[in-house]
């Protein structure tokens, strides 16, 4: 079975649409641990709708607002799964998705996860085979890919301050996690099809895009020196040079 876990804040038109992508696909033995991190818009009538979709296979929980990592954790401690993939609210997801990463991962028994090529907002990312090197470099794994449960981070201690996300961590979340894996000796395997969609909205489009070709042209913008504290976060807590 896979479990996927969505945290979610102030999102629910982006969970809506997360939700009704998970409706149609393809494989059907998933259950769905959405996690309400302390959002104050109308995510529980949401939730309403699809509970009488999904029924059983939805579970739906509450807390304060901590960050997405923290919501993350709390839904992959209760997972029932051997398999486990987190989708952001603002993602949709293709209608093969879930069928197309899972048949990819049993078809190749060293990986220990499954990543795809993806369109953000309207651009499409078309990605590579798994690359430790090139990882260390750069974050081009998105979280969205399916994890053997028993290689993710800490699972045989799910109490310990070494389970799951890093919640320190704001920014560049997932590149940490697949660093994490990488040094426990985990790998991963490309799946060379678009399998979703990041929905952005039109002040996170311009602000990556625009940053995109600034990071080095304009190092004194305040964001461009937020993006690049956040990264040297990463690179010291993994000794990256």
């Amino acid at each position: 079975m896979i479990s996927v876990i969505i945290p979610v804040y102030n999102q629910a038109e982006h969970l809506d649409n997360c939700l009704a992508g998970i409706e149609k696909q393809t494989y059907d033995n998933y259950e769905i641990i959405v996690v309400n991190d302390g959002s104050s818009d109308d995510i529980a009538d949401v939730i309403k709708k699809y509970k009488i979709i999904f029924n059983y296979k939805l579970s739906y929980f509450e807390q304060e607002n901590q960050g997405a990592a923290a919501a993350r954790n709390r839904g992959a401690k209760i997972t029932k799964g051997e398999y486990l993939i987190f989708l952001d609210a603002d993602i949709v997801v293709r209608p093969k998705m879930l069928e197309l990463m899972l048949k990819t991962l049993k078809a190749n028994p060293g990986a220990s996860f499954c990543y795809s090529s993806f369109i953000w907002g309207k651009k499409k990312f078309r990605l590579w085979p798994y690359d430790v090197e090139k990882l260390k470099k750069m974050p081009y794994i998105n979280t969205a890919s399916l994890i053997r449960r028993e290689h993710f981070p800490g699972f045989s201690a799910q109490g310990g301050p070494a389970f799951g996300w890093d919640e320190s961590i704001k920014r560049f979340q997932d590149w940490d996690l697949w660093l994490t894996m990488s040094e426990s000796g985990h790998t991963g395997v490309w799946l060379n099809q678009v399998l979703y969609a990041v929905s952005l909205t039109g002040a996170q489009t311009m602000s990556h895009w625009l940053l995109s070709f600034v990071y080095k042209l304009l190092p004194f913008l305040p964001s461009v020196k937020k993006y690049n504290q956040a990264k040297e976060v990463i690179k010291k807590k993994h000794n990256l040079t």
